[in-house]
């Protein structure tokens, strides 16, 4: 039986054809296999475009599929797609996610509770100084660090997060094989064993200008919120900010002097509604991540039960009393009590204030009946 992530790799080399086409192929032939095998009559009727569909059959004549992905393979490099139970839930929330994503290294459900840092190439010591401050406490508080491997602040927050222990993801405008810049190969390799380089380009894609601006889509998608250090007018940070917004992602940003190049950008973001980022702690605060490190060892030392199973179905994004949720579920108060403060150790569900209790919402029961 042939690999399907070879179709899926195909896919990402035909340009064009991204998350939305290929929903629509996927939609129409059922698999990724019989649609990259599809003859051009078919594929106009699924509804790919005459340009497309010559560009698709040329990929199809030219790349050997099977040898793509046994390169990939041993150059360390992983595959995974919609498809896959790896696949990062969160970047699956987004809309029209990476249906591929590339990458060295490994993300894990540590990476649940990821932030993103961004900012300018050209950062000021003030610049240097915080974002160094906010990616060692968020590193040491369990937080992933996310950002682009670019320099300036990217590279700085990546750095700052390793040397304090902790996991850090950069999503990169090329190939995870075609590191740039070439100067942060060394801080890339340390990436590999302490989180994940990734990317949704094909491996052998060069670093070239119009990759960066879509690759920020991944960035903020990773991250349950996006932090702006130092970021000009047109900086591809404020791109970042923009996605997250659209994304449903926090979005702070660090003030800066009004008069300096480097803060025009995040000073805006401010004055249009961002949260000013004043202490670190603050985004743990509002994103309900100071207790990440108790609810990670709660996940692996207590299992879910048939009882969080029926708590979480009663649940949802309006609070509700706990005399409601026993009524809903039909559960003795005691049982729901002690659940629900176990739930909460997990990081599964929030009490918002007088025994009010809300489902943390990208928590799924593993529970099997």
């Amino acid at each position: 039986m042939s690999d399907p992530r070879r179709f899926w790799m195909g896919f990402t080399l035909v340009k064009g054809i991204g998350a939305a086409r290929l929903q629509m192929l996927l939609s129409h032939f059922g698999d990724v296999e019989t649609a990259w095998g599809a003859s051009p009559a078919a594929l106009k009727a699924a509804g790919l475009s005459e340009k497309l569909t010559e560009r698709l059959v040329q990929v199809r004549e030219q790349a050997d599929l099977s040898r793509l992905l046994e390169q990939a393979l041993a150059s360390g490099i992983q595959v995974l797609t919609w498809e896959d139970a790896a696949y990062p839930p969160l970047l699956k929330e987004i809309d029209q996610p990476p249906p591929v994503l590339y990458l060295r290294g490994e993300i894990t459900d540590e990476d649940g509770w990821a932030v993103a840092i961004v900012g300018t190439r050209r950062v000021s010591p003030y610049g240097r100084q915080v974002t160094e401050e906010i990616a060692s406490f968020l590193a040491a508080n369990g937080v992933t660090v996310v950002s682009g491997l670019a320099r300036g602040v990217d590279a700085i927050a990546h750095a700052a997060a390793l040397k304090n222990g902790g996991r850090s993801l950069a999503v990169l405008g090329s190939g995870v094989d075609r590191i740039y810049p070439p100067e942060n190969r060394q801080l890339a390799e340390k990436m590999v064993g302490q989180g994940a380089i990734i990317s949704d380009y094909p491996p052998g894609t060069p670093p070239e200008a119009p990759n960066f601006p879509p690759r920020n889509r991944i960035i903020s998608g990773l991250s349950r919120a996006v932090i702006v250090i130092e970021a000009g007018e047109t900086s591809g940070a404020l791109i970042t900010a923009g996605f997250a917004a659209e994304q449903g992602r926090e979005v702070f940003a660090v003030p800066g002097n009004i008069l300096a190049p480097q803060s025009k950008g995040t000073n805006k973001l401010i004055q249009d509604g961002a949260r000013p980022l004043l202490n670190a702690k603050d985004v743990l605060d509002l994103l309900n991540l100071a207790q990440v490190s108790v609810q990670r060892q709660a996940r692996k030392i207590l299992p879910s039960d048939p009882t969080e199973a029926r708590l979480l179905e009663a649940l949802g994004p309006e609070p509700l009393h706990v005399d409601e949720i026993r009524s809903l579920t039909g559960l003795p108060i005691e049982q729901v009590s002690a659940a629900l403060t176990l739930m909460e150790l997990k990081g599964m569900v929030r009490q918002v204030g007088g025994m009010n209790y809300i489902a943390v919402r990208e928590v799924q029961s593993g529970y099997e009946t």
